[in-house]
């Protein structure tokens, strides 16, 4: 492993888009911009971006929380003032921070909400959430976007229909109400345009783990690829900058042969492939991530980086039937697939990516993700013949993150994939 670790130019750009955005934020009330609360699975920030309004996140303002070590203090708050030991942790640490005087990752105050949007997609949870951030921000208007679930496998013309008449008698109304502005279907065509090459440009991005070696980690490098669309930049012109520019050093590492960046350095040898389901660690990201490239491992594909969006089967947003395409993205968000859709996807990933093995990251308090888990882990190990794993671990809780339990549980799994290379060799 090198351990020469240099900045990449795309790096430094997503690191000063979040930097302004979080600066923009801790302005909004002296600047008169609105601020809208909602979550990142069928996020929508093209039409909150339609009306010059800023989203937030309150999952991402958990996550960064638990990777500043700063997450368990603020779930430890929550529970103080009522919350179950069960409740989710993002739910928590989100309470907590809020509590603490709701500080961001650069040190700047996160304004109150003026609007909270409420898009339900697939997470009972987020249900539960908002009802809390009402109570925490009495009178601030709330807007729902319920979001049906896939079970009969397709999205039908009836599902889209009853997402688009929700847009225009639910969302855009309330979103008028907040922002002083009237819906401008031009200006959000023009969003979604950027939002359609950012599309396109994931998806070979992610893609290219189809390279032996792999150029990318798909799960732990790729949580900061899936960063900017995350966060707030769909549809936004700094977002198509910054994918361009990822894609072009990636394809820079493919041509010299080269493998991922790690926080050590590029990886020299790669030795197992792996498609991951789950979110991942954030209170021990560093050292969680360690345990794979220590050994080798390269995840060249995980169900968490589709959690804001699943492209792998064509959908792209079109900006000619704007409504309808934010209808049909929220739809295709992972935590909306059924479990045989689940299957479907990951089972794909692992034959189109040739990975060498399965592995489940648990979730605790995360039943969105972590339901069905085994029942997936079962019917892939049956239909692909392909090893599978098992860990467990949290989001943002530090007290459910068991080092010693994680590593010798992945030492074991990767035993069995070398025993299993020695076999097949033969």
């Amino acid at each position: 492993m090198s351990t020469r670790v240099t900045k990449e130019k795309s790096m430094l750009i997503q690191k000063e888009m979040i930097s302004s955005l979080f600066k923009e934020l801790s302005t909004a009330k002296q600047t008169g911009k609105k601020v809208v609360y909602t979550f990142v699975p069928g996020n929508i920030s093209e039409l909150i971006r339609a009306f010059d309004m800023l989203p937030v996140y309150p999952e991402i303002n958990a996550l960064q929380s638990g990777m500043r070590k700063k997450s368990g203090k603020f779930i430890h708050d929550a529970e103080k003032i009522g919350y179950s030991e069960d409740v989710c942790t993002y739910v928590k640490c989100d309470v907590g921070m809020i509590l603490n005087g709701n500080i961001g990752p650069t040190g700047e105050k996160i304004p109150e909400p003026d609007l909270l949007l409420l898009s339900y997609t697939g997470c009972f949870t987020f249900m539960k959430w908002f009802e809390n951030l009402k109570r925490l921000y009495p009178g601030v208007p709330v807007a729902l976007l319920h979001t049906p679930y896939q079970e009969g496998h397709k999205i039908t013309p009836d599902m889209t229909q009853y997402m688009v008449k929700q847009l225009k008698e639910e969302v855009i109304p309330k979103m008028e109400q907040v922002s002083g502005k009237k819906y401008d279907e031009d200006k959000l065509k023009k969003i979604l345009g950027n939002t359609n090459k950012v599309e396109e440009l994931m998806v070979k991005i992610f893609d290219t783990t189809k390279n032996k070696p792999s150029p990318i980690d798909a799960y732990f490098a790729g949580v900061y690829y899936i960063g900017p669309i995350n966060i707030g930049f769909r549809g936004t012109g700094e977002a198509v900058v910054y994918y361009e520019k990822l894609y072009e050093e990636i394809l820079e590492r493919v041509n010299k042969g080269l493998g991922p960046i790690t926080p050590e350095g590029v990886m020299e040898e790669e030795k197992f492939r792996l498609v991951i389901e789950g979110p991942p660690n954030w209170t021990h990201f560093r050292e969680f991530w360690k345990l794979f490239y220590d050994l080798g491992a390269v995840i060249v594909a995980s169900s968490y980086t589709k959690v804001g969006g699943v492209y792998d089967n064509g959908f792209r947003v079109n900006p000619d039937k704007p409504l309808d395409s934010l209808a049909d993205y929220c739809m295709n968000c992972y935590t909306n697939l059924n479990l045989k859709q689940r299957v479907e996807l990951l089972s794909n990933c692992i034959t189109k990516y040739q990975a060498d093995g399965f592995l489940v990251n648990s979730i605790k308090s995360c039943n969105s993700f972590s339901a069905g888990q085994l029942m997936i882990m079962r019917q892939l190990e049956e239909k692909l013949d392909i090893p599978v794993g098992f860990i467990e671990s949290d989001l943002v809780d530090p007290r459910y993150f068991s080092y010693s339990n994680i590593k010798n549980r992945l030492e074991s799994f990767f035993q069995m994939l070398e025993q299993r290379k020695i076999i097949f060799n033969n």
